[in-house]
């Protein structure tokens, strides 16, 4: 446990660029240099996290770790991969209630703020081209949009996902022969994703600890499509409990630091609950994450036979286009509104494109490019 622990850990501490770059990582690391599985057998979880909602890298993560060492070797993965992030993004969350009135801090995150725009605008275009190749998943995906844009809430966040679900379900079934094989999820950890989904809100009045817990489970209930499309699950249920400006700082500063992008609710737990703000911390990050480990205990072993199912694949392939229509919709609100306020920062935007998409620069470069250019625009 203490290897796997140590092996993951110093991953969390380098592991830039979201989930994409992650799965690389371990590729390198778990495939390449430890050969603790096959190429085959690595490919098979990235499809499991694509399947589940949750944080996709840090599923192939846990599920490596339970590979390699059971429900311990995936805990101590996961402990290992999240630490170094959650510790970073607790230490910006203090400064950044202690520098508000800084000028050079200020200008940092206004760099940071619009590094998110293109981040979300290239995941949203990449994930555009993955997810909607046909009209009807395109259609889903507009349609999305059109309805978080006009009627930003959870209850419509809902409502489109679980529509896209059954829409699918009927429309996208294909002619994928019907498999015969019977699904086994595995019961104790099914139980409680169920039980915590349905039971949570009930008792939530009970404690704010609780009701803390119950809205960032929900939120990781409901992520399909990764870190990234955390960001307007976390928005519909922060609301007006956080201002916008503290919650675009929060999502800036996840871009900027190593390890999964779901701890980008470290940051908001920490700002949530002013009189214990480490417990908040805590709380919405384990919150945040515990669906989709649960839900990845549940299905790993005949995962297969499940995605093989003709409605549930249609059912995956629809909420996956709406899930990026999600995604367009935060792009303009709130990251757009809330960085982009003058001429020189559309300029600033293009020259990272430039950098993105034509020099391919690392995000680690980007950040720092970001950052310098934050700095720089007031004086232009």
């Amino acid at each position: 446990m203490l290897s796997i622990f140590k092996t993951f850990f110093l991953l969390g501490w380098v592991s830039f660029g979201g989930p994409a770059a992650h799965i690389g990582y371990f590729r390198k690391t778990f495939v390449e240099k430890y050969k603790w599985l096959s190429d085959d057998e690595y490919g098979q979880l990235i499809a499991l996290s694509q399947f589940l909602p949750g944080p996709g890298s840090s599923q192939v993560g846990f599920a490596l770790g339970y590979k390699r060492g059971g429900l311990s070797g995936a805990i101590a993965a996961f402990i290992g991969f999240t630490l170094p992030s959650v510790v970073i993004m607790v230490l910006l969350a203090t400064m950044a209630s202690s520098l508000t009135d800084n000028s050079l801090f200020n200008s940092v995150v206004h760099g940071l703020k619009l590094l998110a725009v293109l981040v979300v605008a290239d995941a949203a275009w990449g994930m555009f081209n993955s997810f909607c190749k046909s009209k009807p998943t395109a259609f889903l995906c507009f349609v999305t949009a059109l309805v978080m844009l006009l009627m930003p809430s959870i209850t419509s966040q809902f409502i489109v996902l679980l529509g896209a679900a059954i829409f699918g379900a009927i429309a996208l079934k294909g002619t994928t022969p019907a498999n015969t094989d019977s699904f086994k999820p595995s019961l104790i950890p099914l139980l409680g994703f169920v039980v915590l989904l349905i039971g949570l809100p009930f008792v939530s009045y009970l404690a704010p600890e609780i009701a803390l817990f119950n809205d960032f489970y929900q939120a990781g209930s409901l992520v399909f499509g990764g870190g990234h499309v955390v960001l307007p699950l976390l928005q519909n249920i922060v609301g007006d409990k956080l201002s916008q400006d503290a919650f675009i700082t929060g999502y800036a500063a996840a871009q900027a630091v190593p390890g999964p992008m779901f701890t980008f609710a470290t940051y908001i737990g920490y700002e949530l609950f002013e009189n214990a703000p480490i417990s908040g911390a805590l709380i919405a990050t384990l919150a945040v994450f515990l669906p989709g480990f649960l839900l990845l205990l549940a299905v790993l072993k005949d995962w297969q036979i499940l995605a093989a199912k003709p409605r549930v694949a249609g059912a995956l392939t629809a909420v996956n286009a709406a899930v990026v229509g999600l995604l367009i919709a935060a792009l303009y609100q709130p990251i757009f509104i809330s960085a982009v306020a003058a001429p020189k920062d559309i300029a600033m935007l293009l020259v990272g494109v430039f950098l993105l998409k034509q020099l391919k620069l690392p995000i680690i470069a980007l950040v720092v490019c970001f950052m310098l250019g934050g700095i720089v625009l007031p004086y232009i």
